[in-house]
């Protein structure tokens, strides 16, 4: 597998976002995760890969995660991926936010609403598609058992959680998410997060044992 992390930023400059290639290199099929901006930049890492597109995997609808992929889509095609909770929110602007962090209102559809276990595959790498509600009510993220990796939107950062003081977020269903959802991978698991630096499993899970309940 190859896997190359891109730092796109939106047209609000200061705004920088992970986005993620994933290309098996025996087939050649890949996915772009959260293509946030510069369609061009992920659309020529392709071209470099000789790789086909064929999913755009939307962890969640925030315009800094998919202010790109409509653009992209027309450069490289590829079919784009979002939860069934979040879909409505790749056109409503009091969801995505666009206007609120300056960028153009998204005219983008889905072409497949994926739920909780969901699998996806891209060429021979088989990933699962686990729901990580809290960042927004239908926040995912992309596991890879085979691969040892997860990508986790906004859900999970190094050393913190993401932001729940948005439309349709919610502190009590992130911390699940993460305490119940992510937090039981394997400790060797690689995580891929929405925007900052790449972690592990095992280097968060002290922060998550300290806010589960006590037993006495």
């Amino acid at each position: 597998m190859l896997l190359k992390r891109l730092h796109v930023q939106t047209k609000q400059k200061d705004i920088l976002t992970n986005c993620y290639i994933v290309c098996d290199e025996e087939t050649k099929e890949a996915m772009v995760v959260d293509p946030g901006g510069e369609p061009e930049k992920i659309a020529e890492t392709l071209d470099v890969l000789q790789a086909n597109l064929k999913y755009i995997f939307l962890t969640h609808c925030h315009a800094d995660h998919i202010g790109g992929a409509q653009e992209l889509k027309r450069l490289k095609g590829g079919k784009v991926l979002v939860s069934r909770e979040d879909s409505e929110g790749l056109f409503d602007d009091s969801i995505n936010l666009a206007s609120y962090i300056g960028m153009e209102k998204p005219e983008l559809e889905a072409d497949s609403r994926v739920d909780d276990e969901d699998l996806i595959h891209v060429g021979n790498i088989e990933f699962k598609v686990i729901a990580t509600p809290g960042h927004t009510k239908g926040g995912l993220s992309l596991y890879s058992e085979k691969q040892g990796l997860v990508f986790t939107g906004d859900t999970l950062f190094s050393g913190t959680w993401g932001r729940t003081d948005l439309p349709t977020g919610s502190f009590a269903e992130i911390i699940d998410s993460i305490t119940n959802k992510l937090m039981p991978l394997p400790d060797e698991t690689i995580v891929y997060p929405g925007h900052g630096k790449i972690t592990m499993i095992q280097d968060e899970r002290n922060i998550y044992l300290e806010l589960k309940p006590k037993d006495f």
